[in-house]
């Protein structure tokens, strides 16, 4: 009984050592230009974006521009808020979550603010 009180805090501590934390520079992905591609019902969706200093995204989708503010939360999370819908469904805010980054890219979900189905996808740097 005494050698099992001694194996569950190291345990404990092995398994802590052992978590892999990913590596995040978030604030690196404020700004820039950026490629993703996202599979969604096994449908493809591409398009490159570009966020500048003034809180602002501009997204080109299949040959199309929509522009949004960007709040961010924190270091890793923003909102995302349309600036012209043109639909109520085009009015509803994403949230974006930054999970990983490397030196050139970072994977992230996303969902409607307020919706459970999250959404993952990687966006690249472009220059």
């Amino acid at each position: 009984m005494v050698l099992s009180k001694k194996i569950n805090p190291l345990l404990l501590l092995i398994l802590f050592i052992s978590c892999d934390n990913p590596d995040r520079d978030c604030k690196n992905y404020h700004t820039g230009n950026f490629y993703t591609e996202t599979t969604v019902n096994g449908t493809s969706y591409k398009s490159t974006f570009s966020r500048n200093y003034n809180g602002i995204q501009i997204e080109e989708f299949e040959g199309k521009f929509d522009s949004s503010n960007v709040r961010w939360v924190n270091d890793c999370e923003m909102i995302l808020s349309p600036i012209n819908p043109k639909s109520l469904n085009e009015k509803k805010n994403i949230l974006i979550k930054i999970l990983k980054t490397t030196d050139s890219s970072y994977t992230y979900e996303y969902s409607y603010l307020g919706n459970s189905k999250k959404l993952k996808a990687e966006a690249i740097r472009i220059k």
